[in-house]
């Protein structure tokens, strides 16, 4: 490998519009989530985390993958419990902030995402592909179930059908994969970068804190019981709605213009 390839960063981040584009860019790799990867992408989202002028995050993959999941390389090097459970504590750590970060984050996809890269995409609170794109929980055909990525499959598809790509390892098409839930919006390949703009835009420009609060509380809600949750979304809303950003927008409503957010 070449000095300039080894010194290029493992992940991009472009800034514009309110949007944070990060882009995986290990493209000979298929994007495999190395350790470098790992920690790269939560130094980013804990960046993110503070980071008022971003309103959207998306998160997408140089090259002909979005991502193939963990460095077989790296795994098959220093497979002991100690260096596995690192690994894999460090993974699920990852997906977790992406879930707890105030901004919704899109998941733009053109390409293979497999094992951990399909729990990137079902960990990611939205997901656009491509008509060429595929999915699979592959590390069964390997001789490793895909416990971690089920962990974030399970929440966004029916179970049965998690349930067959965990089991078989097999790859399902883009058509197939938003009509279970796992991807928003499937387009043609030259439409995809419109398509993301277009989602990231309609999020945009809603007020910060009330996005944030109300993705906290929609997965803080999901592993509640029904009464539960509504007593914990009761007071969600009563909270937002006494607040400054909801006032602005009757204000808003009653003197027919565009609202102008307190707190951005």
């Amino acid at each position: 490998m070449s000095a300039t390839m080894q010194n290029e960063p493992v992940i991009l981040r472009d800034d514009r519009d309110g949007v944070a584009t990060l882009t995986l860019n290990r493209p000979k790799a298929f994007n495999a989530l190395s350790k470098a990867v790992l920690t790269e992408l939560e130094r980013l989202i804990d960046a993110l985390a503070d980071d008022r002028s971003v309103r959207v995050v998306v998160l997408t993959g140089h090259g002909p993958a979005f991502s193939a999941g963990h460095d077989m390389k790296e795994m098959a090097a220093e497979r002991t419990e100690a260096a596995l459970t690192d690994l894999f504590s460090h993974c699920s750590r990852v997906m977790v902030k992406l879930t707890r970060l105030p901004q919704p984050v899109v998941a733009r996809i053109d390409g293979i995402a497999a094992a951990a890269g399909c729990q990137l995409v079902a960990a990611c609170d939205m997901a656009v592909c491509t008509e060429e794109s595929r999915f699979a929980t592959s590390g069964v055909k390997f001789g490793l179930f895909c416990a971690t990525p089920a962990v974030a499959l399970r929440r966004v598809m029916p179970q049965k059908a998690a349930l067959e790509m965990l089991f078989t390892g097999d790859f399902i098409d883009a058509p197939e994969a938003l009509r279970l839930g796992l991807v928003n919006q499937v387009v043609a390949k030259d439409a995809l970068d419109g398509a993301v703009a277009g989602l990231a835009s309609r999020i945009a420009d809603k007020p910060f804190d009330v996005i944030a609060l109300g993705k906290r509380a929609f997965y803080d809600e999901a592993g509640m019981g029904l009464e539960e949750s509504y007593r914990h979304a009761t007071g969600v809303i009563v909270g937002n709605a006494t607040g400054p950003d909801f006032a602005e927008g009757v204000a808003a409503f009653a003197e027919k213009r565009k609202p102008a957010w307190p707190n951005g």
